[in-house]
This record gives C-alpha cells, sequence and structure tokens, in this order.
C-alpha cells in the first residue's frame, strides 16, 4: 500500500500527520524533513524560545514516542530531491525512491538572503530554524553592538529580544516607521515609540551598502549615505520566500507560492499544500493569499489532511497573527491590501499601548488588532465576517460591546 506523505518538518507537517490519524487513515504514513529536529514549531524562535523563557523541549508538536504511537515514520534530515507526480514518487537525495497514494506539500519558507558585500561573513545571522535562534541568543548578550536590518515583525522580535538581553541595538527601516506598509501610519507609530522608549535606536529609509568585516567576521554596517555602524552581530529580516523549487519542478501551478484551491488541493491530482508555502483560494476574501504566519501552519493541514482522505472541506480561518515584545502583546485577525483600508478606528488608549484598532472600508471592518486587550479577537472576527455596517462612533466607545456595534 501506497503511503501517504508528507514533504517539511514544521507544524503543518507535524499536525497534518495528527490529523490524519485522527480522521481514521491506518495505512502507512511518511514525514520527510530536511532537518534533523523533529517537527517543530517556529514563533517561539522569535519569542519565549530566543528569550530563554521556554525549553528546547517546548518546541516540539509531538513527543518522540507520539510518532511511534501512532506509526508515523520520521526521515529527517533527509532532503526531497524531486517529485515524479507521474510515477507517484518522492525522489530523496540518497536516491532512495518513496512511493505515495496522496502527498501534502508544507515546506514552509526561506529568509531572503542580503545581497550586498559581506553578506556571506560570520556573525550575519537569519531566524528560520532551531539553531538559528540559538545562534542569536548567543550574540544578544549585555553591550553587544547589534544591528537589525529590517523593521518588520522579525526584526522588531530580535530587536526586542536583544535589547532585552542588554544589547546596543539599532534597526534600519526601509521606510519612515517599522511596519509602516503592513499596518499604516498611526499603528506604526505605536510601535516604533514602543522600541525607541526601551532604547533601539530606529534609522528610517536607510539603505545598506555594504557589511564589513575583520578576519571573515562582521564589524559594521556602511549604509548608503556614508554612515558606518559598528556591528558585533547582524540581523537580516528582509521577508521570506517561499520554498517552491519541488512543486515547479513537478509541473505544478506555482505563483507566489503553490496555487491551491480553498479545499489546499494543488492544480495536480492527489496534491495538497499548506502553510507557509500554499496559495491558496480564500472563499471569504475572493483572493488567493499566501499567509507566513503560525496559524495557517496550524489551521490549513486539517483541512487538507480532510481532503486527502476523501471528505469536503475549505479553508476560509480569516488570517491570525500575534506578537510579544516586552510589555506589548498583540493579536490580529483580518486583511487587508495595502491601501486597501479607508481608515483606521481606535478604541482605548493608544498612547497607553491598550487599544483595539479596526482596519475599515466604507462601512466595513477588514481586519482588527488588539493591543494589551484580551478576549477580544472572537468577536472582532465575528464583526469582520458578518460583512455589516458598521458605525465607527460605536466601533470607538470602549463601552459599547463590539457585538452592538453592528448598524
Amino acid at each position: 500500500m501506497n503511503a501517504f506523505v508528507i514533504i517539511g518538518g514544521g507544524l503543518a507537517a507535524g499536525k497534518a500527520a495528527e490529523a490524519l490519524r485522527e480522521r481514521g487513515h491506518d495505512g502507512p504514513l511518511v514525514i520527510i524533513g530536511d532537518e534533523r529536529e523533529k517537527p517543530y514549531i517556529r514563533p517561539p524562535l522569535s519569542k519565549g524560545y530566543l528569550l530563554g523563557k521556554e525549553e528546547r523541549d517546548a518546541i516540539f508538536v509531538h513527543p518522540d514516542d507520539w510518532y511511534r504511537e501512532h506509526e508515523v515514520e520520521l526521515l529527517l534530515g533527509t532532503r526531497a530531491r524531486a517529485v515524479d507526480v507521474r510515477a507517484r514518487q518522492v525522489e530523496l537525495d540518497d536516491g532512495r525512491q518513496v512511493s505515495y497514494a496522496k502527498l501534502l506539500l508544507a515546506t514552509g519558507s526561506s529568509p531572503r538572503r542580503l545581497s550586498v558585500p559581506g553578506a556571506d561573513l560570520d556573525n550575519v545571522l537569519y531566524l528560520r530554524r532551531v539553531g538559528d535562534s540559538e545562534r542569536l541568543r548567543s550574540a544578544f548578550t549585555a553591550g553587544a553592538k547589534v544591528v537589525v536590518i529590517g523593521g518588520g515583525w522579525i526584526g522588531l522580535e530580535t530587536a526586542a529580544a536583544a535589547r532585552t538581553a542588554g544589547a546596543d541595538v539599532t534597526v534600519l527601516l526601509r521606510s519612515e516607521l517599522p511596519l509602516l506598509k503592513v499596518l499604516g501610519r498611526e499603528a506604526a507609530e505605536v510601535f516604533a515609540a514602543l522600541h525607541v522608549e526601551h532604547g533601539v535606536r530606529l534609522l528610517p529609509d536607510a539603505r545598506v551598502e555594504a557589511l564589513t568585516g575583520t578576519d571573515g567576521r562582521v564589524s559594521g554596517v556602511r549604509l548608503g549615505d556614508g554612515r558606518h555602524l559598528e556591528a558585533d552581530a547582524v540581523v537580516v529580516g528582509v521577508g521570506a520566500t517561499p520554498n517552491v523549487e519541488l512543486a515547479q519542478a513537478a509541473g505544478l501551478d506555482v505563483r507566489d507560492g503553490i496555487v491551491t484551491d480553498a479545499h489546499l488541493h494543488t492544480s495536480v491530482a492527489d496534491v495538497y499544500a499548506a502553510g507557509d508555502v500554499a496559495n491558496a483560494y480564500h472563499p471569504l476574501l475572493g483572493r488567493h493569499l499566501r499567509v507566513e504566519h503560525w496559524a495557517n501552519a496550524l489551521n490549513q493541514p486539517r483541512v487538507a489532511a480532510l481532503g486527502m482522505l476523501g471528505e469536503d472541506a475549505v479553508h476560509d480561518r480569516l488570517p491570525y497573527f500575534y506578537t510579544d515584545q516586552y510589555d506589548l502583546g498583540m493579536e490580529y485577525t483580518g486583511y487587508v491590501e495595502p491601501g486597501g483600508h479607508d481608515r483606521v478606528v481606535f478604541r482605548g488608549e493608544p498612547e497607553k499601548r491598550r487599544f483595539i484598532a479596526f482596519w475599515t472600508a466604507g462601512s466595513r471592518v477588514l481586519a482588527g488588532m488588539s493591543v494589551n486587550v484580551w478576549d477580544v479577537i472572537d468577536p472582532v472576527r465575528d464583526l469582520i465576517r458578518s460583512g455589516a455596517d458598521v458605525d465607527d462612533a460605536l466601533l470607538s466607545d470602549p463601552d459599547v460591546p463590539l457585538d452592538h456595534v453592528l448598524r
């Protein structure tokens, strides 16, 4: 009997195996991962584990004995070299062939690499894997000069971790404010103020010309305006690229990820995709969407597993992500294209970093973000999914329950 095969070693792979067994698949089940670690969860790598607040065992999707008890074969430290969709086989880097009945691609994404002189120096660091997080933690020491290139979520979370460890931190921004393209000016200013108050130096509109080094190790960053910043470590957080090479070579439809329908089925029979790599059709939003956040890797695998088992399921959960930086905890749900909203309506006190923000277009709420306000994401999600008209005055009034703001 040909196996159900999962390629990938992250949360999506672990949860897909779990869902397949829970839904009754009792045939061979194989996970192929190019890391030597069993499937693990990535958010702690930039949060609790990086800060030393979580033990290593806490990052894994399942303990070792779960895979044995559920008869899941782990081929770890093993790279899938090619997929032959006609023969229904996965070729491994050691030449072995693994036949499949159904295949799930959960290959994730990889950090975009910096392409300037000096980018290959030692202590130029990225964050994607467990070892990356451990190298960052070693570099984040009291008094160390850390330069972070990029003001997105990874850049800000690593900056917060470095600053918490007592490092001297500078963040180089491509624009005027961190997260400006993602959140818009009003919310971006909240995160900028947070980091400045904690002693982080933000350099807007910074262009990196080169990294300088001594004896093969990075020692500084030269900017396009001639400034030179000393650095004991440089963290690069300039985005991620979906790992689509296998899918592309196999002839699947690939456009900013592996294109799937709402069932997470790809353009090829019996091949599915989930997690960071999936550019999935979202029925509520009416468009394809690739989301590089934990919630997709958590929730999409169940939908893919049901499809692999011949059951009907769609992935229509709204995008969701969260961050923890210093004393700020944030949750966000919904989706707004850049420039796709009219205004941001605040409920609470942004200056005190305790509020809910709503991105609206016309009279509809497209997305919501809670900052240090808890147990509100579910009603925010319901408000977005309703597509109903809202009244800004009620939306901004903290004394009005969220389920009472519909017109």
